[in-house]
């Protein structure tokens, strides 16, 4: 009953965030986060209030009052205690790194005489009006020893499958405006847990960009690595081919068929996507050629560049048959990285132009950091298990 009233709670203040603009929004925020930390106790303990449970490793001990700062005003929050005192949120440490991270560059782009009146305005309510330059130095100087700890860790166990992407974003360069690439790699360990390897700007996505991101990784401890899902950039396939020599490469699905989407016209985009699933949802690697060869000849008469394309290329879409069939669907394309892309977006949505590459770099991070910490709360692939599972069907098979 307790939660159905917290959701209809919930409910109520969304519609009224909606009508109330930035304070609904904080009220609502408030409520969300209360709840979270109120479940984060419960997690820790093994226990709702009240419950009688052998689960239980402890109980509860009141609130503490505390404030948590946000771009939609400060919410005033009330941790709970357990009586042994062990209860640690994270939740604060979590969420204040990115905010540090998206604050300080609003505040560089302040100090610099860069920022829109939006940042101006959100700046001086956060930190008042008068900001130097030293200011900015010791504000950015925990958060830059964190987040160089975060990029130079050793990678100690086996990651058997990457997941290589990339973005843009706008950083200040002077006197113009560079589109400045982030090179993201995300590794899924041997114990099926997926993390951000590695976060990277570059110019371009270039092999020799590429090289000394993998170059990087590889000297931190990168190894075991047995299969890559990217895109089809040539300075990227060309770095993969070099320092992963022998690995499986699989071509994202979701970039090839935006590539064939691209070159038909829009009353047969559904009949080309039609044709595409058929491959892509195959159940065997003999399915999947075969639906493949049914899609270029029925594409062959209308868009030869398209049947060519297929002809020529389809075959990079199928590595992915070579896994266990539990971990297809999820290898198969880049998509892992959407949420963590949506949120950078979000966030640099506010800033629109970095005033300079550091700055960049630094949120970028920090979203990485937030992202593989989240990532481990769940497992994401079974990779013994799955493994274990095909080595029987070989015998059975035999």
């Amino acid at each position: 009953m307790a939660r159905r009233e917290q959701d209809t709670k919930l409910l109520d203040l969304w519609q009224e965030a909606s009508e109330e603009g930035d304070d609904g929004i904080r009220r609502l925020l408030e409520t969300v986060v209360q709840r979270v930390l109120d479940e984060e106790l419960t997690a820790f303990l093994g226990a709702e209030s009240h419950e009688r449970t052998a689960a239980r490793q402890g109980y509860r001990n009141g609130y503490k009052p505390r404030q948590l700062k946000t771009r939609v005003g400060t919410l005033e929050l009330l941790v709970p205690k357990d009586r042994e005192g062990r209860f640690r949120t994270e939740l604060f440490e979590r969420y204040q790194r990115s905010e540090k991270a998206l604050v300080l560059a609003m505040i560089e782009m302040y100090v610099q005489g860069v920022s829109t009146r939006k940042v101006k305005k959100i700046t001086e309510a956060l930190c008042g009006l008068e900001i130097s330059r030293t200011q900015v130095s010791e504000l950015a100087k925990g958060l830059d020893a964190e987040i160089e700890a975060w990029r130079s860790r050793p990678l100690s166990k086996g990651y058997p499958y990457l997941v290589v992407d990339a973005r843009y974003e706008k950083v200040r360069q002077r006197p113009h405006v560079a589109s400045r690439g982030v090179l993201l790699v995300v590794g899924i360990g041997e114990d099926g847990y997926r993390e951000i390897l590695g976060a990277y700007t570059a110019n371009t996505e270039s092999e020799t960009a590429w090289s000394e991101v993998f170059a990087d990784l590889r000297e931190r401890g990168l190894s075991g690595v047995r299969f890559v899902v990217s895109d089809d950039h040539q300075g990227l396939r060309a770095a993969i081919g070099r320092h992963f020599q022998g690995t499986l490469w699989q071509r994202c699905q979701v970039h090839f068929l935006r590539n064939v989407l691209a070159r038909v016209s829009k009353r047969d985009r559904g009949w080309a996507v039609d044709l595409m699933r058929a491959v892509t949802n195959a159940e065997t690697l003999e399915e999947a050629r075969a639906a493949l060869q049914k899609a270029v000849s029925a594409l062959q008469e209308r868009y030869p560049k398209v049947a060519e394309l297929l002809d020529e290329h389809g075959e990079e879409m199928l590595a992915v048959y070579q896994l266990p069939e539990p971990h297809r669907k999820r290898m198969r394309t880049t998509n892992m990285l959407e949420r963590y892309n949506q949120e950078l977006k979000r966030r640099t949505r506010v800033v629109r132009i970095f005033p300079d590459d550091r700055s960049c770099l630094r949120l970028v991070t920090a979203l990485a950091i937030e992202q593989s910490e989240e990532w481990q709360e769940r497992r994401y692939l079974d990779l013994a298990g799955a493994e274990a599972a095909e080595e029987e069907k070989e015998k059975e098979a035999a």
